[in-house]
């Protein structure tokens, strides 16, 4: 059920909707009657939206929800499908009493179909989240290990924190689709998987704003459907400027509303990001996705667009999703506004020398991969970030080739920042925090004339070009903060920390070799204080003066 006095009422899904929709085991709690507490989802407990707000370490917690299933949504085979757009860690799921599934994995998005354990009536969903944030074999990214936050380690997120809701299905509905669009032919490609529809007829129809511009049909078998439509208008989705498709399919009684965007992305000579043949360098913000009050969670879906809005006000046009996997609504305001970002899994929190490593990441960075893929805002994905040499190099090069096994048509970087495994990335990147604008430059002329670059951190030395961290200037604008932490020595004065933005920005813009860069970052987070806004999103400084340099041509693009 969707009504506005519900928290986060928005469909959670916008490119598969349809219109029926609503919004500890020896104790065995899943049968229990009544719960201790109660709690706002889907809001964790840590925060304060959730009306809870403890932020102690917490190895499992239960929820407990009765809900109405009408006769219509049980009638002629219909099927009801639970969804939960993500839960913080091993989620176990019972219905009236019976488990129905158990997923791990905290950021991806997964689903039971329930339909045979449910009752005309009153029904009761139960479900169980252990979360063990210091174990070293799942990923947690930025939620910190000890008690409290500290450096770039924030509150923890336990349990269910993205939208949980019950979707009525057909018999035979749709249950993945995968859209490939071909610029260069004016057609988009769509792959269906449909459960129980052998020999029925999927029909496609896209249409832009509100004009139809293709349609095409194609028979399923053995489960699967392939239909490629070709468009009597030609669209292009690219930077700054988010062309969207409609899109509606067929196929039996499974009717649903979707998107696409028409834009190819390869990777050229230096690694430059080439959008429908024309070069773009990467201005990019990193974006760690946390709120104030809901912590992974935004209060409400328009500060999802918000926060790339306040991006795009600073002359960015896209970022890097940090150690966290965003949900899917923050990823259609991305097409939406043709906002770039690069998806990367919050892999901290596991153990890469472990070989529980393996089972711990594969499962869930190959959901993440599949639920994603048809975002054109995606431009590439990042399975880890800064791991470290005495990491198991089979690992990243095993996740590489997953990747370009799943999704071909993007750039993919191993492991952003440092530990680079050889011929393993499509752009060779690098984390640089040095404050001084001088050495700074020079040092990345010197790699434009060929030096590589030398670290503790690396197997080998590289040549980068994309600075995928750097700045993260210190600025505490209230100094209320007694352990406020940023990077390196801050500003003394605004006029300091404006002139050292511009020196290490305009140093990688004007270098030919480097073909994008990202700052440090959105927002400060509780008490690191490098962002170019508040943790409330109150801007530090003039935003016109942070889109005058980046609005300025780079080097490297056309």
């Amino acid at each position: 059920m969707n009504n506005s006095i519900m928290p986060r009422p928005e469909y959670p899904r916008p490119q598969l909707v349809r219109s029926e929709w609503m919004n500890g085991k020896e104790r065995k709690l899943f049968s229990a009657e009544h719960l201790s507490s109660k709690i706002i989802v889907p809001f964790c407990m840590e925060c304060k939206l959730s009306g809870i707000g403890d932020v102690d370490f917490c190895d499992c917690v239960w929820y407990r929800k009765e809900i109405d299933i009408s006769g219509t949504w049980l009638d002629c085979g219909k099927r009801v499908i639970l969804h939960i757009g993500a839960c913080d860690y091993r989620t176990t799921v019972y219905i009236n009493g019976k488990s129905v599934g158990e997923h791990f994995g905290g950021m991806s998005s997964f689903s039971f179909d329930i339909t045979k354990h449910l009752l005309e009536g009153k029904n009761t969903i139960v479900i169980s989240a252990e979360d063990h944030t210091r174990s070293g074999v799942q990923p947690g990214g930025k939620q910190s290990p000890r008690y409290g936050s500290y450096g770039c380690f924030y509150t923890r997120t336990t349990g269910i924190w993205q939208t949980v809701w019950l979707e009525s299905v057909p018999s035979s509905y749709i249950s993945a689709l995968k859209y490939y669009p071909n610029i260069e032919n004016s057609t988009v490609t769509i792959s269906a998987e449909i459960k129980g529809a052998d020999g029925i007829t999927l029909t496609a129809k896209a249409s832009y704003s509100g004009k139809e511009v293709g349609c095409a049909s194609s028979k399923v078998s053995g489960g699967v459907c392939y239909v490629t439509v070709p468009l009597t208008e030609l669209h292009l989705w690219e930077a700054g400027k988010g062309r969207l498709y409609d899109l509606e399919i067929e196929c039996g009684e499974d009717k649903i509303s979707s998107y696409f965007g028409m834009r190819s992305v390869v990777v050229g000579e230096n690694g430059v990001l080439v959008i429908n043949g024309k070069k773009v360098f990467q201005r990019m913000i990193l974006d760690q996705g946390f709120y104030p009050d809901g912590i992974w969670t935004a209060p409400c879906a328009s500060e999802l667009e918000n926060d790339i809005l306040r991006s795009m006000a600073m002359g960015f046009n896209g970022a890097r999703l940090h150690q966290k996997v965003f949900e899917e609504r923050f990823l259609y305001y991305c097409d939406k506004h043709g906002y770039l970002v690069w998806e990367e899994h919050g892999n901290w929190g596991v153990d890469l020398t472990r070989s529980t490593a393996w089972k711990a990441y594969f499962p869930e960075w190959k959901e993440i991969i599949l639920r994603d893929f048809n975002h054109p805002a995606i431009i590439g994905w990042c399975p880890l970030n800064e791991t470290k040499k005495e990491q198991d190099p089979d690992f990243p090069q095993a996740l590489v080739a997953l990747t370009k096994a799943l999704d071909p048509t993007r750039a993919v970087i191993d492991t952003s920042g440092w530990t680079h495994e050889e011929n393993c990335t499509d752009i060779m990147d690098w984390h640089d925090y040095d404050q001084n604008p001088e050495t700074f430059k020079a040092r990345y002329e010197a790699v434009a004339n060929g030096a590589l670059i030398e670290s503790h951190r690396l197997r080998y030395k590289i040549s980068p070009n994309f600075i995928s961290e750097y700045g993260g200037i210190k600025w505490d604008i209230n100094s209320n903060l007694s352990n406020a932490w940023g990077y390196g020595n801050a500003p003394q004065t605004e006029e300091e920390f404006l002139e050292r933005f511009r020196g290490l920005t305009e140093a990688l813009m004007f270098n030919p070799y480097i073909t994008g860069l990202c700052y440090t970052q959105l927002t400060d987070i509780e008490q690191e204080t490098n962002g170019l806004y508040t943790y409330d999103r109150q801007p530090k400084f003039d935003v016109n003066f942070f889109k005058k340099i980046l609005d300025q041509k780079a080097a490297c693009e056309d």
